[in-house]
């Protein structure tokens, strides 16, 4: 999800083509063009526009067939300031306040306080879920609204049901209190239900780092 002030500055198709982006970590030209349904002319202008505007780096790769090598645009540096955040510094402060004044196990408390709240929020919100499909699509946006990047996936053949999110608010907090990530996590399963996997995907060939929630059905 995008800071809310940037769906009404910015363009339609540039929403598009940055989301795309964010989500497969970069993209050809041609691939980009397909999956927003508009012209490999008009895609690539998009894209050179934000190129110019510092939000993408180009870049070319190999075609996997005979030809000329393609077109790649990924998002840059910049781009990340499109995404929600909490101002890290200011709450990793009052944390460690938290911790002088009420020993070690302060922030734990705080946080852990924070994700009890989570928890009875998403369960009001999933309480329209018929199934556990609708329950997950339900809880991804729910999840957006949070200022996260989330999308549910979902393999009919197999049903595996996967929320994949590629972007978090809190993760700065996470890396200086892991505890964090198990607390979250147990919210999640209350959440919806049924118990849930966490697999993390570090950024490599392009692609960006991204962390799934494997629903596992009861």
């Amino acid at each position: 999800m995008f800071i809310p002030a940037f769906h009404d500055l910015l363009k339609p198709q540039w929403l598009g083509t940055l989301t795309e982006l964010k989500t497969s970590g970069g993209l050809a030209v041609s691939e980009l063009s397909r999956r927003l349904g508009l012209s490999y002319m008009t895609v690539k202008q998009h894209c050179e526009d934000l190129t110019k505007r510092g939000y993408l780096s180009r870049s070319r790769v190999p075609r996997t067939e005979i030809g000329r090598p393609e077109i790649f645009y990924r998002l840059s540096e910049k781009a990340e300031a499109l995404f929600p955040t909490i101002p890290v510094s200011f709450t990793l402060e009052m944390l460690d306040q938290v911790k002088l004044l009420f020993g070690e196990n302060g922030p734990e408390r705080i946080l852990f306080q924070h994700f009890q709240n989570k928890e009875e929020t998403w369960k009001a919100s999933l309480n329209k879920g018929t199934t556990l499909l609708y329950k997950a699509q339900l809880f991804a946006k729910v999840r957006e609204k949070d200022g996260l990047f989330m999308r549910c996936l979902h393999d009919p053949e197999t049903g595996v049901i996967t929320l994949r999110e590629f972007h978090h608010p809190l993760r700065s907090i996470f890396e200086q209190y892991p505890r964090a990530v198990a607390l979250e996590q147990r919210a999640i399963e209350a959440a919806l239900g049924v118990k849930v996997v966490r697999e993390t995907a570090e950024s490599q060939g392009g692609f960006p780092g991204h962390v799934d929630f494997v629903v596992q059905a009861a």
